[in-house]
């Protein structure tokens, strides 16, 4: 999975046509975050297009990033607001930023988005070193289907066809390495044009021991943003992980 473990792969493939209305709706999530995030400022792994972090920012909190692709941070820019957030072009799961900040947040399952072994453990150690002490890490992610990866094994899933351009969606599954390989292909009179996007998964009591063994506590976790109960047949999951005090 070597070309996946480029940062910057996912914005420079989508970065032009990733805001669309299919995406979430922020409101849920900004107030959430609003609600816990102090006098700040907070800071978001993967800020993207700014989806999140400019109506956060609207609402008084200040808000800095981390973002590995130029094309996304572009794409934040041209949106009202975008040019006030402090953003830093690099590795998310370095945290290359020194904090302190009572909140940091990663949101829409980019934290599947690495893929190599021990780079989500990595993230985890790095927003504990700049998590303020009792400061909060928040992560929204889904919880894995096996029944999912079958479904997608077994169908090609036509995205579009039109007189110029066909395009299509496969996935492959490695279910011992909790990784999965999408290919977007588009067929064109040019050629054929690969769009690849990879996630490692993890279920909700394997995040926890990544953060448990950052130093961190789950404190509390709910199956949406507004706070419904997680339970036993939750599809996603928000976790709230605090950096404890020190004593003394």
């Amino acid at each position: 999975m070597a070309k996946l473990d480029d940062p910057g792969l996912f914005g420079r493939q989508w970065a032009a046509h990733y805001d669309s209305p299919a995406l979430p709706d922020p409101e849920p999530a900004v107030a959430f975050l609003a609600g816990i995030a102090g006098d700040g400022p907070v800071l978001e792994l993967a800020i993207g297009s700014g989806r999140v972090a400019l109506p956060l920012a609207a609402r008084g909190v200040p808000v800095e990033g981390i973002e590995a692709s130029p094309e996304m941070v572009e794409l934040m820019r041209g949106k009202p607001g975008g040019d006030a957030i402090a953003v830093l072009v690099g590795d998310m799961a370095d945290v290359p930023v020194r904090g302190p900040y009572p909140l940091v947040y990663l949101v829409f399952n980019t934290l599947f988005n690495l893929t190599s072994p021990g780079r989500q453990e990595e993230l985890f150690h790095n927003v504990a070193r700049v998590l303020a002490p009792g400061g909060r890490f928040v992560i929204e992610a889904f919880v894995p289907d096996p029944a999912d990866f079958d479904r997608d094994e077994q169908q090609v899933q036509v995205r579009s066809v039109t007189e110029e351009a066909v395009t299509v969606r496969l996935h492959q599954y490695d279910r011992a390495a909790q990784t999965f390989v999408r290919q977007t292909l588009t067929f064109t009179d040019g050629g054929v044009r690969l769009q690849p996007f990879g996630m490692r998964y993890q279920w909700p009591e394997q995040i926890d021991a990544m953060a448990t063994a950052a130093g961190l506590v789950l404190e509390d976790r709910f199956a949406t943003w507004e706070r419904e109960p997680f339970g036993a047949e939750s599809t996603d999951h928000i976790s709230v992980y605090r950096k404890p005090v020190t004593p003394g």
